[in-house]
C-alpha cells in the first residue's frame, strides 16, 4: 500500500477480487470496499446483474465524500471453470494489478431433505460452494504467496456449524468450505497471507427471499421453526447484506492483521455460539 493511501480511503492503493459480486452479500462487500478506495474487481457469471452492479457503483456518490472510492471493473466468471479462473485472475492482475485481497461470495442453494437430494443437485452445490472457493483460491493466492503479503475471506454460512434440516448438501458444502480456508491459512501463514471466513445467518438477500413461503416469511425466520429444529433471531433482526459486508471489510484490513484461520459468525445470534 502506498504512503499516501490513507488520502484515499483505508483501502486505497489496494486491489481486491470479489466473486458473486452480481448482488446480495457480494454486491454489499464490492460497495464496501470500493468506499473505502479500494481497486475491486466484481466477478459474476450474471452478465447482466453484474453490469448493473458494476454501474451502480460507478457512479459519483452523492454529495461526494472524504475519500475517493476506487474504481469497480465487472469480469464475467464461473468460478467452477478452473481454466476462466486461472485466466482470469491474470487478466485481473495484469489490468488493475497485483491481488491484494480475495473474497469468495459464490455460492448457490439447493433444498430439500438429504435423502431426496439428487447426483446433480449435490454435485452443483459444491461445484460452486466449495469447489470453485478451491479454484479461486488456487489461483489467487499463489501470488500473493510470492509477494509476502495478502488475504482471503470465505462469506460461508453458519449452516456450516450447525445442522440444518433440509440443506444438507449447502451445508455440507459451506463446512468443506470453511476448513479448506483455514488449512489454506495455516499454509500460507508464514508468507503473509491469512484466511478467514465469515459465516452469515438469515440475510435480507436474494438467496433468502427464495426461501419464504409469503409474505409472513421474514417473522418466520426471526421467530424461529421448533419443528424444524430451528432457532430464531435472538437480536429479533435480519440481517443486511451490509452488516456481512462490514465483517469481510474488518478481516480484510490492517485492524485484523493478527487474525487468522478463524470463522466469524454474524448472525444475530441464532447459532447460540
Amino acid at each position: 500500500m502506498s504512503q499516501n493511501s490513507t488520502s484515499h480511503g483505508e483501502f486505497g492503493g489496494r486491489v481486491a477480487l470479489v466473486t458473486g459480486a452480481a448482488q446480495g452479500i457480494g454486491r454489499a462487500v464490492v460497495s464496501a470496499l470500493s468506499a473505502l478506495g479500494a481497486t475491486v474487481a466484481a466477478a459474476d457469471r450474471a452478465d447482466g446483474p453484474l453490469g448493473d452492479t458494476v454501474t451502480a457503483l460507478s457512479l459519483p456518490h452523492p454529495g461526494g465524500g472524504a475519500t475517493a472510492p476506487g474504481r469497480v471493473t465487472g469480469y464475467r466468471l464461473d468460478v467452477t471453470d478452473p481454466a476462466a479462473v486461472t485466466a482470469t485472475v491474470a487478466r485481473v492482475e495484469r489490468e488493475l494489478g497485483p491481488l491484494d485481497i480475495l473474497v469468495n461470495v459464490a455460492g448457490v442453494l439447493r433444498t430439500g431433505a438429504a435423502l431426496d437430494t439428487t447426483d446433480r443437485d449435490w454435485a452443483d452445490v459444491f461445484a460452486v460452494n466449495t469447489t470453485g472457493v478451491f479454484h479461486v483460491s488456487r489461483a489467487a493466492v499463489a501470488g500473493m504467496a510470492a509477494r509476502g503479503h495478502g488475504c482471503v475471506v470465505t462469506v460461508a454460512s453458519n449452516a456450516a456449524g450447525i445442522p440444518r434440516a433440509g440443506m444438507s448438501a449447502y451445508a455440507a458444502s459451506k463446512a468443506a468450505a470453511v476448513m479448506f480456508t483455514k488449512c489454506l491459512g495455516l499454509e500460507v501463514a508464514a508468507r503473509g497471507v491469512r484466511c478467514n471466513a465469515v459465516c452469515p445467518g438469515s440475510t435480507d438477500t436474494p438467496m433468502q427471499r427464495s426461501l419464504w413461503d409469503g409474505p409472513g416469511g421474514p417473522g418466520r425466520v426471526i421467530e424461529g421453526d421448533l419443528s424444524a429444529y430451528r432457532t430464531g433471531i435472538p437480536l429479533q433482526r435480519l440481517a443486511d447484506p451490509e452488516d456481512i459486508a462490514e465483517a469481510v471489510v474488518y478481516l480484510a484490513s490492517d485492524r485484523a492483521r493478527h487474525i487468522t484461520m478463524q470463522d466469524i459468525y454474524v448472525d444475530g445470534g441464532a447459532t447460540l455460539r
